[in-house]
């Protein structure tokens, strides 16, 4: 007689898949059966330390390894194609919805995948200057950026603000779509076997209107971008601890549709430029 083994939906938060520390749980629409972690403002503050560790490994890595490894997490997103697909279901996506976003996924991490190692010279230079000095600009990265997902896609709606700042560098802590959380909490699983560093990226499910505005009043956490409109609130509380904020507002179609999704834009507010001279030899 086998016995039926159901999924649990934990966090995941350097690395590991904890349950929220409050033992809050809460029910997604249309899944009233599942238990599915609430994220408390405790697990907020657990993860951005995660994330500062995170960021050590994640950005003193070479920008051609971090290439290599998104194009790692593209190659898992196919393999674990079944499963992928089986989570979206539960969001409540057709199968024929589901199959687009999953591949909408897969072809966006390829490119920002391929972006990693060309952050640099598209966003650096070198500049002219006057005097025997060579002057160069180089990019660093912010730090660690908040992610708030965008509703519409469960798991391109998470990958899409996600990917740009990794790609350049920084580590990121995503709330996860609140109605549909099971293809980004899944995105933890993928993450965990893609040699994705323990805390480059850490991923929280829960109410919005409950965490949101922890996001944007955490001093440790430098920036944000938030798929959706502009919200005053949460600019009134980012601008308390000067953290860059930048909205993803775009249509709901735009979500399934990858060549609006490849943002070099998403990627520049989280950089920092860094100034170079260098004197010219005699």
């Amino acid at each position: 007689m086998s016995v039926s083994v159901r999924k649990t939906y934990k966090l995941y938060v350097g690395g590991k898949f904890p349950r929220s520390e409050s033992g809050r749980v809460y029910q997604p629409a249309g899944n009233t059966a599942m238990n599915v972690a609430r994220a408390s403002r405790k697990d907020l503050r657990d993860a951005v330390p995660a994330a500062r560790k995170g960021l050590a490994t994640w950005s003193g890595s070479a920008a051609y390894l971090r290439g290599q490894i998104l194009y790692r997490l593209a190659e898992m997103l196919e393999s674990r194609r079944d499963a992928m697909l089986q989570e979206l279901r539960l969001g409540g996506a057709t199968p024929a919805a589901a199959k687009r976003e999953l591949e909408t996924a897969i072809d966006l991490t390829v490119w920002y995948a391929g972006l990693c190692d060309k952050v640099e010279s598209l966003l650096g230079s070198q500049n002219a200057v006057q005097g025997p000095f060579f002057n160069f600009t180089t990019v660093e990265p912010t730090g660690v950026i908040g992610v708030l997902a965008a509703p519409e896609s469960p798991l391109v709606g998470t990958l899409a603000l996600a990917l740009p700042v990794l790609a350049g560098g920084n580590a990121v802590v995503a709330l996860v779509s609140e109605a549909a959380p099971f293809a980004g909490l899944a995105l933890g699983e993928v993450c965990a076997s893609s040699d994705v560093p323990a805390g480059a990226i850490n991923l929280l499910s829960g109410r919005r209107d409950e965490l949101a505005l922890q996001f944007a009043e955490h001093r440790d956490i430098d920036g944000l971008l938030i798929g959706g409109a502009p919200d005053a609130a949460l600019s009134a509380a980012a601008a308390d601890n000067v953290k860059r904020v930048r909205y993803c507002d775009l249509p709901r179609a735009a979500w399934g549709r990858v060549e609006q999704l490849r943002q070099l834009a998403w990627v520049e507010p989280f950089v920092e430029a860094k100034t170079l001279w260098h004197p010219v030899a005699p």
